[in-house]
């Protein structure tokens, strides 16, 4: 045989060989598992997008969401490495990691703003945060523990006003002299519909409670030994909720009714009308920054308002709660509409 057309044809055959391996190589994705803290919701649509529509994919990822519930602490799983990243409530949650000396720490911030609010009936006309004072207050055991002792102290508020909220709205419903806690992005909606009025709404972030909510949460090792998994998953899922605010969400949503029958059509759009009129996820910092951005100076105050509070001790070092390696790079900036 021709040792030119034996080479070519072995050359042939490499070239062949190497072709098929190499789209074998491209799909090989990293397997990624990220616990939320609530049944799948519209508050967590841009992680679902991300999976459905091939976002992760296209990062690497292979990525398994987790959902919570009332029966399901994924932050522990978390602790305990069975899962690699969660989605934490607010920086309160991170500044106890540290206080507790438990490994974790956030690595991006999805709301900029909580979405933490008071529910008022409209003849009581409330126009600022300090018109609720007088009122009979609906607040969770959490939310004593927490941002009610912000409103303590730094708006002169009185436990004595408070009964216990039990996630159940009659009781706001049929007292016009009370406030409800709530989300922005759902109890609004339910009281709607169960009452047939559309309550007020007094934001706490708007009045200065600052912290950030729904931060991305991992343990302190895979940031040491994983870094590029740890950005690919921050900005693909940056990415996942520029698409799911403002580009085509019917992939998103068709993951979160699967997995929770109970979501609706309208609940949904409703909740992302809602994120979108208050700036809870794209507002401030990310207009520059993107989505997920955090600083240090806003962690800061935050952490001197809790103190002041008496939430979290003085002496912890807040600044081990958080890192800002993987935040604040202008990812997806671009599929934001322009008008």
């Amino acid at each position: 045989m021709n040792p030119a057309f034996l080479l070519r044809t072995l050359t042939t055959g490499l070239l062949v060989l190497t072709a098929g391996l190499m789209p074998v190589r491209a799909e090989t994705l990293d397997k990624v598992s990220f616990g939320t803290n609530w049944v799948a919701e519209a508050e967590h649509g841009g992680f679902f997008q991300a999976v459905a529509d091939g976002t992760y994919k296209k990062y690497g990822l292979d990525v398994t969401i987790v959902p919570g519930g009332p029966n399901t602490n994924n932050r522990i799983l978390l602790t305990a490495g069975k899962l690699d990243f969660f989605m934490s409530a607010n920086t309160l949650q991170s500044f106890d990691a540290v206080a507790n000396n438990v490994p974790l720490i956030a690595v991006a911030a999805i709301f900029q703003k909580d979405p933490q609010v008071f529910l008022t009936h409209p003849e009581t006309k409330i126009a600022k945060l300090e018109d609720l004072k007088p009122l009979t207050l609906l607040v969770s055991k959490e939310g004593v523990a927490s941002y009610f002792q912000w409103l303590k102290s730094e708006y002169g508020f009185s436990e004595s006003k408070v009964k216990p909220y039990t996630f159940n709205p009659q009781p706001f419903i049929v007292n016009k002299q009370s406030a409800m806690q709530g989300y922005v992005t759902s109890e609004p909606y339910a009281v709607e519909k169960a009452a047939g009025f559309k309550p007020g709404v007094i934001l706490l972030a708007d009045h200065g409670f600052n912290a950030y909510s729904t931060l991305i949460e991992t343990r302190r090792e895979i940031v040491d030994k994983k870094p590029d998994l740890v950005q690919r998953f921050v900005d693909a899922s940056v990415i996942g909720w520029y698409n799911y605010l403002y580009g085509d969400n019917s992939a998103g949503n068709a993951m979160i009714k699967q997995i929770n029958p109970e979501m609706t059509d309208e609940l949904l759009s409703y909740s992302v009308a809602k994120m979108k009129e208050y700036g809870i996820v794209d507002s401030g910092d990310t207009l520059r920054d993107g989505i997920g951005a955090m600083n240090d100076a806003r962690v800061a105050s935050f952490f001197d308002k809790m103190v002041r509070a008496g939430v979290v001790r003085r002496d912890i070092d807040y600044r081990q709660a958080y890192t800002l390696r993987f935040v604040n790079k202008a990812v997806g900036l671009d599929l934001r509409p322009k008008n």
